[in-house]
């Protein structure tokens, strides 16, 4: 407390007045006639008990009375200090990160504590966001402190990454006045966009961070798995393990595969300071079905959330496929069951049949059915098989040659006729164009350097074309036929109208035509947390979709599973998926582990995505937010106190005045 004008105080002297009118004023004694005195002994009056203090109230109000009035020529003050937002006009928005990264020891807990601790001492309205993967708006903008408070105490951490990108965005919505965003965040520098100009505040934004984090913290954590999504053969698996290293000393640690959470391996691995290894298991031990595997190191390091990986995968025997032929020329048999059996998944076993022989076997228990280049046209009895089969949801494959004429099998596209180049003078045609976002021509970029030198010419009358050649003639055409499909290739799979079967991109083009064709869906072993999974691909798009998340409880309710077109993978851990057309999926879910960088963003960076908004904040380091210092006026509140006292003084000073008459 201060005094705008303490000379002011001096007038405290005047205490002494109603001392002097209470004790040291003398005593008058009123005369009375008396006969005669000559029989009284004289004597020295004592004047002790008139200076002893009377009326103790009245005397106590008028000492009072006089200080106040004093106190308040004086002018007292006091200093109190309030927020730069309320000083300034701004609303509040305290943003909290509940991202992946905040799991590192108490980094959520200090935030919300901070955020509470900021809230309290805010004095305008306020609200309250929370973001990882996406930002969430928990709170209007109110000046309801417990609502507020209520709503920073229920957030939860998230396997999701952090993005200041998607934050700025969502504050932009926001500030339709001018706010002041209290960001408490580890501020990863992971989380910033490739672009700063991501990262541009408006004019209404007035950004104050409150870093949990001011120095790296060095982490170890499993980054990758590489695994099989199928297991045809549990000895020829190959599971592929990054250990990594962020800002850490080099260690040697112990990698250790997991299924079903029975450890099957266990391998040292060497990380390097700041830097990866790699850890290979050439073997997983699965049960038939689908299984939760995972990879674990023991790193004992202060952030263990990010020591394990998970992986799911689904063990089956292979499936049986068929392989239409002349008897007469194998060549194109031997290449494609080759490449089938040399694929990462050997997912299917190849039977070479004759015509006649295929028209005597049931066709429904294969996986799909390739015609190669026949000289002779189908029986009409193998036709309608072929037909019911694809009708049914079977695929087939048709690659024609020298001997196609007429029509091709099944879907009825018309040939028009064969192309033969002079491979002699080294004449030939190559792919011009190809549709990459077919699932069979993943590696569209590979097709050029394939040489064709005889081709047949197919009329595609409205089906979809894969790829074209030099020419503009179609190479690949995919026709729907009922639930199942027809896949055209305008040429063989031997090494005499083409070279493809001799150059790399032959093995995986069989692979992924095989997968597509026998509908094994390329999806993979694991998950970023914040993906979205689509529920309803492929043909069959009715009926309900279940999904049980992590923890056992349906993700979906009733009225979702019956529309949702997907669902967002959120948490760590594993999902059971079971599609409306009937397809079971096993799905792994890992965090980003760009989350497993615990480096901060540096402070001058900090101070430079500050600059970009209304005006500068606080230090580069986020120190608490300036608070601006007000002057409170004590004055009238010393005068109402004065007036209050000089009303019961005059009560008392009266009342004790009545009763010295009274007594005269």
């Amino acid at each position: 407390m201060g005094f705008l004008a303490p000379w002011f105080l001096g007038g405290l002297l005047a205490v002494g007045l109603p001392i002097y009118v209470h004790l040291l004023r003398r005593h008058k004694s009123t005369p009375l006639p008396f006969s005669s005195l000559m029989f009284f002994e004289q004597r020295t009056q004592s004047s002790v008990k008139h200076r002893r203090l009377r009326y103790l109230l009245l005397f106590a109000l008028r000492i009072a009375l006089i200080v106040l009035l004093m106190l308040a020529f004086a002018r007292p003050f006091i200093r109190s200090t309030t927020m730069s937002s309320a000083a300034a006009g701004r609303q509040s928005v305290l943003a909290i990160d509940n991202s992946f990264s905040m799991r590192q020891g108490d980094r959520l807990s200090k935030a919300k504590s901070e955020a509470i601790s900021m809230l309290n001492g805010l004095r305008g309205p306020a609200q309250i966001v929370s973001f990882s993967g996406q930002t969430r708006l928990l709170t209007d903008m109110s000046a309801d402190k417990a609502a507020l408070r209520a709503a920073i105490e229920a957030i939860q951490p998230t396997d999701e990454a952090s993005s200041y990108a998607d934050l700025v965005r969502e504050l932009k919505v926001l500030a339709t006045k001018p706010i002041e965003a209290h960001l408490f965040s580890d501020m990863q520098k992971t989380s910033m966009p490739a672009s700063f100009s991501d990262l541009d505040l408006n004019g209404n934004i007035k950004l104050m961070p409150h870093p949990l984090a001011s120095t790296a913290v060095p982490n170890y954590a499993v980054e990758t798995v590489i695994a099989p999504r199928h297991i045809y053969d549990p000895k020829k698996v190959r599971v592929l393990a990054t250990i990594a290293a962020y800002g850490a000393p080099a260690a040697k640690l112990k990698a250790s595969l997991y299924v079903n959470g029975k450890q099957q391996a266990s391998k040292p691995v060497d990380v390097p300071a700041d830097g990866r290894a790699t850890v290979e298991f050439l073997a997983l031990d699965a049960p038939y079905g689908f299984s939760k595997a995972e990879v674990r190191i023991d790193s004992a390091d202060t952030f263990p959330a990010d020591d394990h990986y998970y992986f799911s995968t689904e063990r089956a025997d292979p499936r049986p496929a068929l392989f239409i032929e002349d008897p007469r020329s194998a060549r194109a048999f031997l290449y494609v069951r080759t490449a089938l059996e040399s694929s990462n998944e050997a997912a299917f076993t190849l039977t070479a049949a004759s015509p006649d022989q295929a028209a005597n076997l049931g066709l429904q228990k294969y996986a799909f059915i390739v015609i190669s280049d026949l000289a002779t046209p189908l029986n009409r009895a193998l036709e309608n098989a072929l037909e019911e089969y694809v009708k049914k949801g079977g695929s087939l494959l048709v690659a024609l040659g020298p001997h196609s004429r007429g029509t091709v099998p099944v879907s009825g596209l018309t040939i028009t006729g064969n192309h033969l180049e002079s491979p002699e003078v080294g004449q030939f045609q190559t792919v011009t164009t190809a549709d990459a976002t077919h699932p069979v021509i993943r590696r569209a970029n590979e097709w050029a350097g394939v040489k064709f030198f005889q081709t047949v010419t197919v009329d595609p009358a409205g089906s979809r074309v894969l790829a074209r050649l030099s020419d503009n003639s179609p190479l690949m055409v995919e026709k729907q036929v009922g639930e199942g499909r027809v896949l055209t290739f305008a040429s063989t799979f031997d090494n005499l109208s083409n070279d493809l079967p001799i150059t790399a991109l032959f093995v995986p083009f069989i692979e992924q035509a095989s997968h597509y064709l026998g509908n094994i869906e390329d999806r993979p072993s694991n998950y970023r947390a914040g993906a979205y999974l689509d529920l309803r691909q492929g043909i069959a798009k009715g009926g309900a979709a279940e999904v049980q998340g992590p923890n056992g409880e349906r993700v979906l309710s009733l009225s979702e599973a019956a529309k949702a077109q997907g669902v967002t993978l959120s948490s760590e851990g594993f999902y059971d998926v079971r599609r409306p057309n009937g397809q079971h999926e096993l799905a792994a879910v890992n965090p980003d582990r760009k989350e497993s960088s615990l480096e901060p963003i540096p402070p001058e960076t900090i101070q430079l995505w500050q600059n970009t908004g209304g005006s500068s904040g606080s230090s580069a380091g986020g120190d608490a937010p300036k608070q601006v210092p007000q002057t409170v006026d004590l004055w009238w509140y010393v005068m109402i106190l004065v007036l209050i006292l000089a009303i019961a003084e005059s009560l008392v000073g009266n009342r004790h005045l009545s009763v010295e008459k009274e007594a005269a």
